[in-house]
């Protein structure tokens, strides 16, 4: 089954534009696709962007996208499925299914043709075309004109065809334009002239690739049909009425809906490990997001997930944030799953692990407190102890938000400090003079440190230090940039004595304390 000029139909669907215009998909500046109409003004696949506009003005333009092609092509999949259970889709707009089965049902393959057709249409809106052949290649070509190629007669049918043919086709691999010019220069410039030629003379000469083509062109396939097995729904949804404006009543319903979501990837032996949330209300508001997941999302989890969710959105800060109407839809769908065989009990019935007993009370307090109650810092990237640990929830994806990975140009040199406040006191640090110490456009201090008073306490004497280490970060923006310089100083008195401090935007501040 052939959609034509399928990137264009996907392309203007999806941007609303009418098929009836001139429209042209371009990729590199080059047009990769376009519509009858555009062709009728000359517009052709391969021509540069200002000569396809030069030979039709009002030509639409349209950026090619071949997720998008595919996602628009799924409905299309579906519809045929509906009458052949095996479809193999060779490209987005062109699959392929064996017709024996449904012709057999529907009496004849002439008749499924035409069903597949009208299906198609009435479904998509799709105007397609089906050939029948033996072999994915020589149905294909036979779908261009809608015929249905004879038992026996595979051959014949693509003797007469151009060998160009054979450079469009999805089946073969490796370069087949330079096999065809090649040809060309050699004077065989049909199908049929290609494949009288010995295949060992075509492999000798042309190698694996080659001899893919000539199968292809003697009615042979390089390879059997695979039928695309239909994707299982793995999404659960469950309706409220009426809509919930509480949490608890909604976190109600969602601990049964977990239960079920569990339970089906549960009959398929998978457990889910990142899940999407879509939450919607009576007015048709929407609320969607991914959780992901250090481990396996089991029942309490889901639940959980759910009712923090809401909790943030049913009860918003200021009324702005709020929904107009309370939630009427839940949907649980899993973004990625893992196989999963259950847990393996111990003989008495429980694990007997003391990292499990800890989980179980410490999720037990995140459920009761919220996601942030119970967090575990991560180490990333970055040139200061403050930027390179973030702390995440327990449970969740242990993930840094800067790579680990070099370089790191004006990063600390270790040790790092043990204790990196939340709060930094006003520090002083000045001169043998009584002079403040600051740091010139050139980093070099203005004075020898000599005192330094943290907080409200008396000054300390500095007995050694070692800097500044600056730092200019994100220069280029003026929202993010950030320019500071770095000072390690060890003073007298009691302990701790050996201090981490950075000057920015003038002051002095506690960046952190060694042991």
């Amino acid at each position: 089954m052939w959609a034509p000029d399928w990137p264009v139909v996907a392309a203007a669907v999806a941007a609303d534009v009418p098929l009836h215009l001139p429209i042209a998909v371009l990729a590199a500046n080059r047009v990769v696709a376009c519509s009858e109409v555009a062709r009728a003004d000359g517009v052709r696949r391969g021509q540069r962007r200002r000569d396809a506009q030069a030979l039709c003005p009002e030509l639409v333009l349209l950026d090619d996208d071949p997720d998008r092609d595919a996602r628009a092509f799924e409905p299309v999949v579906a519809a045929v499925e509906e009458l052949s259970p095996g479809v193999e889709i060779v490209r987005p707009g062109l699959c392929a299914f064996r017709v024996r089965g449904p012709a057999r049902y529907f009496g004849s393959e002439p008749a499924v043709a035409e069903r597949v057709v009208d299906l198609v249409a009435a479904q998509t809106g799709v105007e397609t075309a089906v050939g029948i052949a033996e072999g994915v290649f020589a149905a294909a070509l036979a779908a261009r004109t809608g015929g249905i190629v004879p038992p026996g007669e595979t051959p014949a049918f693509l003797a007469p065809l151009d060998l160009a043919v054979l450079a469009s086709s999805s089946l073969t691999a490796g370069d087949q334009p330079d096999l065809v010019s090649l040809m060309r220069r050699l004077g065989i410039r049909t199908v049929g002239a290609f494949a009288a030629l010995p295949a060992q003379d075509v492999l000798a000469r042309f190698g694996p690739d080659g001899a893919a083509a000539h199968r292809l062109a003697r009615g042979l396939e390089p390879r059997p049909l695979v039928a695309r097995l239909p994707p299982v729904d793995l999404s659960a949804r469950r309706e409220i009425d009426p809509p919930a404006e509480r949490v608890d009543t909604v976190a109600f319903v969602a601990r049964t809906l977990a239960e079920e979501f569990a339970e089906r990837l549960a009959a398929h032996g998978l457990a889910c490990t990142r899940l999407v949330i879509e939450a919607v209300t009576a007015n048709g508001e929407e609320l969607s997001r991914t959780w992901r997941h250090d481990g396996v999302l089991g029942v309490g989890d889901i639940a959980d997930r759910v009712r923090w969710q809401l909790d943030g959105w049913l009860t918003g800060r200021s009324r702005e944030d709020r929904p107009t109407a309370g939630v009427a839809v839940v949907r649980l769908a899993p973004e990625d799953v893992v196989e999963h065989g259950g847990a393996q009990l111990g003989l008495w019935g429980d694990t007997g692990a003391d990292d499990e007993r800890a989980h179980r009370a410490l999720t037990r307090v995140q459920g009761l407190l919220g996601p942030e109650a119970v967090v575990t810092p991560v180490l990333g990237g970055g040139r200061d102890p403050e930027s390179r640990v973030r702390y995440v929830a327990w449970r969740d994806a242990r993930e840094p938000s800067l790579p680990l990975e070099p370089p790191w140009p004006g990063q600390l040199p270790p040790p790092a400090p043990a204790t990196v406040p939340h709060e930094s006191p006003p520090v002083s640090v000045v001169g043998p003079n009584g002079e403040a110490v600051g740091v010139t456009g050139r980093h070099a201090l203005t004075s020898l440190p000599a005192r330094v008073s943290l907080g409200n306490g008396p000054g300390r004497t500095v007995l050694a230090w070692a800097g500044p280490w600056p730092a200019d970060e994100r220069w280029w923006s003026p929202v993010q940039a950030r320019r500071r310089a770095w000072m390690q100083v060890v003073l007298d008195g009691e302990e701790p004595s050996a201090f981490l401090l950075a000057l920015e935007s003038g002051s002095w501040l506690l960046a952190g304390v060694y042991d």
